[in-house]
């Protein structure tokens, strides 16, 4: 395989389940990413969306029963890529994020892989 990849990465990673984002975390850092900020709740993830400097976000579509969309409205405005990982399948996407990536649980990690590459290269187009 040749250099598809970007040398690395950063990603903002929003996931209320601590034993799955460490899981993330580890395919980030296999894969050659790094995670710039991470959030377990809805409130620190508004904070960190508006202030964090990432190339890349994967977010939970459900955070402790409060859906992601204030997060991912801030991540659109600020014109940063971002994928959807969710256990329910695109129709558990918020209605106004339908057409956006979604990973469904569990992922292997060639899947994020794969999935990071398009939305990036989505993103510098």
């Amino acid at each position: 395989m040749t250099a598809t990849r970007p040398p690395g990465g950063s990603v903002f990673l929003v996931e209320d389940e601590v034993m799955i984002r460490m899981m993330v975390a580890d395919m980030l850092a296999e894969l050659g990413y790094r995670v710039a900020a991470e959030a377990g709740e809805i409130g620190e993830a508004i904070k960190l969306a508006q202030s964090a400097d990432f190339d890349l976000a994967i977010l939970d579509v459900n955070v402790n029963g409060k859906v992601i969309s204030p997060v991912a409205q801030l991540i659109k405005a600020r014109n940063r890529p971002f994928i959807f990982a969710t256990g329910y399948g695109s129709s558990g996407l918020p209605e106004e994020y339908r057409d956006r990536p979604a990973l469904q649980k569990p992922f292997q990690i060639e899947t994020l892989g794969r999935m990071i590459e398009t939305a990036l290269k989505g993103a510098t187009v």
